[in-house]
C-alpha cells in the first residue's frame, strides 16, 4: 500500500459515486480523513482478523471480497470495482475485518481513516446519520451476497 496526501482528496471525493450529493463541507470533512493507496494485483486490501483501520471508496481497479472455507479455499463473496466500497468493519468493535480482500488487478482507492471517521461522525451528526445510511447499504450488498456464496458451498 503506497498513501499519498490528501491535498487533491475533495475533488476526488466529490466524483465518487458513494458520497454524491454531500455538501461541501461534508465532503471537507471527509478529505481530512482520506489518502490515495494503491495496491498491486494480488495485494491484500485487507484480511480477515486484522485490525479495520480504514474504508476503502474504489477509485480504479477491482477487489475481490473472500471468504475462507476449510473444504474449498477462498470463495469470493463479492466483486468491488471502480466506484464501489471496500469495508464496513471499521465502523463496528471490535474493529476487525469480517472478509478478505485482495486486488485483482493493479487497484487505487481513497482509504479514508476510520478513527478520523468515528470522530468526524460525532462532531458533525448529520454527516454521521447521512454516512450510515450509505453504509449500511453496504452491508446489505454484502450480507446479500454472502448468503447466495452458503447457498452454493451447501448445495454441494
Amino acid at each position: 500500500m503506497t498513501p499519498t496526501g490528501n491535498e487533491a482528496m475533495e475533488p476526488m471525493l466529490e466524483q465518487h459515486p458513494f458520497l454524491r450529493g454531500l455538501s461541501k463541507e461534508q465532503l471537507s470533512a471527509l478529505a481530512q480523513c482520506a489518502a490515495l493507496s494503491s495496491y498491486d494485483m494480488d495485494d491484500y486490501v485487507m484480511r480477515a482478523g486484522q485490525p479495520a483501520n480504514h474504508c476503502h471508496l474504489i477509485h480504479k481497479g477491482q477487489v475481490a471480497v473472500t471468504v475462507h472455507e476449510p473444504r474449498r479455499g477462498h470463495v469470493v463473496v463479492q466483486t468491488v470495482g471502480e466506484g464501489g466500497v471496500l469495508g464496513w468493519s471499521w465502523l463496528v468493535p471490535p474493529y476487525r475485518w469480517c472478509f478478505d480482500g485482495h486486488a485483482l488487478q493493479a487497484t487505487e482507492t481513497i482509504a479514508l481513516d476510520g478513527e478520523k471517521l468515528r470522530a468526524a461522525f460525532d462532531a458533525d451528526c448529520c454527516l454521521g446519520y447521512e454516512m450510515l445510511k450509505r453504509f449500511t447499504q453496504v452491508f446489505g450488498e454484502r450480507l446479500h451476497a454472502a448468503r447466495f456464496q452458503l447457498l452454493d458451498v451447501y448445495k454441494n
